[in-house]
C-alpha cells in the first residue's frame, strides 16, 4: 500500500493531497475513487480512501486512526563522516529503512571529500530528498531529517545532547563493550552513532568523542566499509530495540 506525507492536520476525518503526490496518485499510480492508501502527518499514520480529485487535490477520508505505527523505541541520531561519491545516498537511503529518526553528516580529519559552501545547501536538499523516498518505501511514519553539515567540533558539542553516545572504532577488539552498551539501551533514549569516513576515526577524534561520553564499541573482527558500517550498526541499535524494549 502506498504512504504518503502531508503537512496539515486532517479536518473533519480529511486529508487534502497537494502538489507533486496528486500528480503521481493521480497521473502515475493511476488511483481511482475507493482505492485506500497510507496518510502520514506528526508522526502518525491512518489508513485512508480516496473520496475524490478537485482543483488538482485529492481528497482522502481517514477509515483508521493509527493504522501503521513503524516508529522504534528509541530515537536514533547518525552522525556519518562525509564518504566519497554517492555512498551518502546510500547510507541515507538504508539507514532510513532500517529507523533512523536523524542524519547529520560531518566533516572529519579523514574526509576525503570536501564540500565548498556554497555547494552545501543543495547537497543536504538532495540528500532530504532521498531520505524522503526511503521514509515512503519502508512506511516511515515520518521524514528522519537530514541536518546541515556539521564540523567534527560541532558533532562532538551536539553528541552531549544524547542519552546513549556510541563509537564503533576497528581498533576496538573483542565484543564485551559492545554488548555491556547495547545493554544501557532503554525506551525513548536518544542514541547517537558515529561513523568514520573510508579513512575511519583518528586517535585524536576517538578521544575527544570518549571525553564527551562516548562508548567505544566493535562491529566485528572484520574491517568494514563505512557505508557497511553505519547500516551495520544502525542495524544493530534496531534489532535490540525491537527485542527488548
Amino acid at each position: 500500500m502506498f504512504n504518503f506525507f502531508v503537512d496539515k492536520e486532517k479536518e473533519k476525518d480529511r486529508y487534502q493531497i497537494i502538489g507533486s503526490d496528486y500528480n503521481h496518485i493521480k497521473n502515475v499510480l493511476r488511483m481511482k475513487e475507493g482505492e485506500k492508501l497510507i496518510v502520514s502527518n506528526n508522526g502518525k499514520s491512518d489508513l485512508c480512501e480516496i473520496e475524490g480529485f478537485i482543483d488538482s487535490e485529492v481528497l482522502v477520508k481517514v477509515i483508521e486512526e493509527n493504522y501503521n505505527d513503524t516508529s522504534l523505541p528509541v530515537k536514533i541520531v547518525l552522525m556519518q563522516g562525509l564518504p566519497k561519491s554517492d555512498k551518502m545516498e546510500l547510507i541515507i537511503q538504508k539507514t532510513v529503512e532500517l529507523g533512523v529518526d536523524k542524519i547529520i553528516p560531518v566533516e572529519t580529519s579523514r574526509s576525503i571529500v570536501k564540500i565548498e559552501n556554497k555547494k552545501k545547501d543543495g547537497k543536504t536538499a538532495r540528500w532530504q530528498a532521498i531520505a524522503e523516498s526511503a521514509g515512503k518505501q519502508s512506511k516511515r511514519n515520518y521524514i528522519p531529517e537530514i541536518s546541515p553539515i556539521l564540523t567534527f567540533k560541532e558533532a562532538i558539542e551536539r553528541a552531549k545532547e544524547f542519552d546513549l553516545f556510541i563509537v564503533p572504532y576497528e581498533c576496538k577488539s573483542g565484543m564485551t563493550a559492545t554488548k555491556e552498551t547495547l545493554s544501557k539501551i532503554k525506551k525513548d533514549m536518544t542514541v547517537g552513532i558515529f561513523i568514520g569516513p573510508e579513512g575511519g576515526i583518528s586517535e585524536e577524534e576517538i578521544s575527544k568523542a570518549e571525553s564527551v561520553g562516548a562508548k567505544v564499541i566493535s562491529l566485528g573482527k572484520r574491517i568494514l566499509r563505512t557505508e557497511t558500517a553505519a547500516i551495520t550498526a544502525v542495524a544493530m541499535i534496531m534489532l535490540y530495540a525491537e527485542m527488548n524494549i
